[in-house]
This record gives structure tokens, sequence and C-alpha cells, in this order.
């Protein structure tokens, strides 16, 4: 083999290898199913590439032949069948389209079969006529690439919206297989471009493969996380509320009792969230809801327990000690980012601009026998009485919606 030509495998090999560490990390990070699955795959189909080019045998003259020859003729196929099952389940299986699932499944059982029995031939011949069993194993390998395009295709069809992706993905598989399986039958008349080319289609097509599969288990992930709500928390925003706020601000105010500090109670109340809801319909405040309570999270951060005492009302529970940060740097970042405007979109995809005006309450107390129900509602009152005099109108019975008192959610 030319010096150009191992130049060109050895790179396809790193980035196979880098491609595998990525998907490696991805599953022992996520440890899902798919994660696992998307693993296999690249190992698996990657060493079947790599085989294929005759690097192995070019680096290490002293491996034997014979074995070498049965995972030329069994491994591709083998490969083939694992991905076509594979892509069936990133398709979503039986539960999206039986007949896609039958296809994939079917198929990829029928490659696996094929690539057992190349194996046996492959082990029963000689070097002179392992070319008739090479070539068979090239038409076998064809056949999970036209059933993967067959699927994609129709998936395509019927709204899937990363199907196309993988489509194209597909074509790149097609071309690869035709170029690695030409090397393995030393093709004649294909020079050190054809070969360049063979590689660089396989690492897109491994790329775009693996990427699309990460996209999908993450995809995944979400819509089980979002399928089991918390038990305690607000199914919009996901903060605490009810009883396990209340839960979460006891042991704060525990362990702050124990390092004998300080706790700030910070409570944030959005008076005019219902404002759209003449002008964009009901439903509106759902994404207000969430883009604030988001902003609350930010302005916060991460040590501080963060929940929702009522749709109008977010809890910030802090410790204040010489190590974290002032309160009036939390306050000022708090009125800063969650007064600033945010756009929603209505029914009719209409954009409505929705300028918060914030009331926020603060009480700072030593938590040794505090009780956290009754500083909750003191921050609160706090929160509503700086409402009501920013926007108390002018005459003695004037009343707004700011004066209305939100009554906390029942505790569960």
């Amino acid at each position: 083999m030319p010096v150009s030509e191992i130049a060109i495998w050895s790179a396809m090999l790193g980035g196979l290898l880098t491609l595998a560490a990525l998907a490696l990390g991805d599953a022992l990070g996520s440890r899902s199913r798919g994660s696992i699955r998307n693993l296999l795959f690249v190992v698996l189909t990657g060493a079947s590439c790599v085989v294929m080019t005759g690097l192995p045998e070019a680096l290490f003259p002293f491996l034997p032949g014979h074995p070498l020859m049965v995972l030329k003729a069994s491994l591709g196929p083998l490969a083939g069948g694992v991905a076509l099952y594979y892509l069936g389940s990133w398709l979503g299986g039986e539960r999206e389209d039986p007949l896609v699932h039958r296809l994939t499944a079917w198929g990829g059982a029928a490659v696996f079969l094929a690539a057992v029995v190349l194996a046996l031939l492959a082990s029963q011949v000689s070097s002179d006529q392992f070319r008739p069993v090479l070539l068979a194993a090239a038409v076998v390998n064809m056949v999970p690439v036209l059933l993967a395009m067959v699927a994609v295709i129709r998936a395509t069809r019927r709204g899937d919206p990363l199907a196309r992706w993988m489509l194209l993905a597909i074509v790149c598989l097609a071309a690869m297989v035709s170029g690695l399986y030409l090397r393995g039958l030393d093709a004649p008349g294909l020079g050190s471009g054809f070969w360049l080319f063979t590689a660089v289609i396989t690492m897109v097509y491994f790329l775009a493969a693996t990427v699309l599969g990460i996209l999908r288990n993450r995809h995944n992930r979400k819509l089980a996380r979002l399928s089991r709500v918390q038990q305690g928390a607000d199914p919009v925003t996901g903060l605490h509320t009810g009883s396990a706020l209340i839960a979460e601000v006891e042991h704060v105010f525990w362990r702050t009792a124990r390092q004998q500090g300080e706790c700030s109670v910070i409570c944030v109340n959005v008076s005019n969230l219902y404002e759209l809801t003449d002008s964009a319909g009901p439903g509106v405040e759902h994404q207000i809801l969430v883009t604030l309570a988001a902003r609350v999270r930010r302005a916060a951060g991460f040590r501080c327990v963060v929940g929702q005492y009522h749709p109008r009302c977010f809890v910030v529970v802090m410790f204040t000690d010489k190590h974290a940060a002032p309160l009036n740097e939390t306050l000022a970042h708090l009125r800063f980012m969650v007064g600033e405007s945010l756009s929603v979109v209505d029914e009719k995809q209409v954009h409505h601009t929705f300028q918060p005006r914030l009331g926020i309450g603060v009480v700072t107390h030593a938590p040794a026998h505090a009780k956290p129900m009754d500083i909750l509602n003191e921050a609160e009152r706090l929160a509503l009485a700086q409402i009501a005099n920013w926007s108390r109108p002018q005459g003695p019975d004037a009343t707004t919606e700011h004066e209305i008192v939100t009554a906390p959610q029942p505790l569960r």
C-alpha cells in the first residue's frame, strides 16, 4: 500500500476514534439505551470500515490472513444489519410506523443471518477463492442501505423533522459502502484521489449519523423528563411550590441556624401577570411565567432556593454571610433581569410586548426560631405594599389590580 494511501486511511481512523470517544462520553453521561446504541454503532461500523481499507495488514504485516478474510466478509454486513435495526428504533419503532418497524427489524435480521453465512463461507475458502465471497458481501451490504433509504424517505414524508437530514447521511452511506468495497476488491484504475473522497464521505456519514443520534436521544430524554412532572413542582415553570417549597425553606433555615447565620427571603411579585389576557388570549401567561422563572433562576444563582409561592409570586431564599453574594447585588440583578420587557406570541402568531411590573419584598431573619410561613407571608406583604405605593392612583376610592392580594397556593 502506498504511503499516501496509508496516510489517508490513518486520518480516517483518527476521525473514527474521535467520534467513538464522543459517543462513549455521551453514553457515560446519559446512560440511556439510545446513547449505548449510538456507541455500538460507531464502534462496529467503524471497525468494518477500517478492516475494508486494508490498513490493519499494511501496518501489521504479521497479522494472520484467514481471520482478516472472515472479518472482511462478515463484519460489513453485520454492521449494516445492526445499523438498520438501530435506524428503525431511531425513527420511532413500531409506535410511530409499524411498516417501517417491520422493514428495519426483519431486514436487519435477514442481513445478520447473511453475515453469518458469509463468515462461514470465508472460513472455508482459500485466499485465491475469496474474491467472489467478498463480492457477495458487497451485494449483501447494499441491501440495508437500500432498505434504510426507503425507511427514511417514508419517515420524511410522514413529517419526521430529522429524517430529511438522515436521508443525506444515507446517501453518504451508499457512496461510502461502494468506495470501501472497491478498495477491498482492489478495483483497478482508482488512485489516491478516489480513496481520499471515500475517506471524507465516510467521515461525513459518521459525523452526521452520530450527531443525529445524539439529537434524537436528547429530545427523547427531554420528553421523558417533561412527562414526569415532579411532585410539588409547578408544571409550567418546574419550580418548587406548595409543601415542597415550604420543606425547602425549612431545610435552608435549619442549615443556616446550624451555621449561626442569617437568611434573606425575597418575594418577587408580578402584579400585571394577566395584563395581556384580553388582547393576546388566555394561556399567554404560561409563556411569561416560563421566561420570568428562568430570569429569576439566573439572577438568584444556583446556590439559592428558588420557588413559586403562587403564580404571581416568585420566592428566593438565600444564605447571607461574608462569603455569599451581597444581598443588594442580588436584588439589583433580580429587578434588572426580571423587570426587562419580553415578547410573547398569541394563537394567531401575533407578537405582544409584556413589561413586568414588580414588587420586591425582603425579610432578613436569624432562622433559629423563625417559621417559614410567617417569613414568606411577611415578604409577600412587603412586595404587595411596594406595588401599591408605586401604582396607587389619585383619589380616595381608587383601586387597581395591583392592590388585589393573591392568596398563596394551598399546601398539599
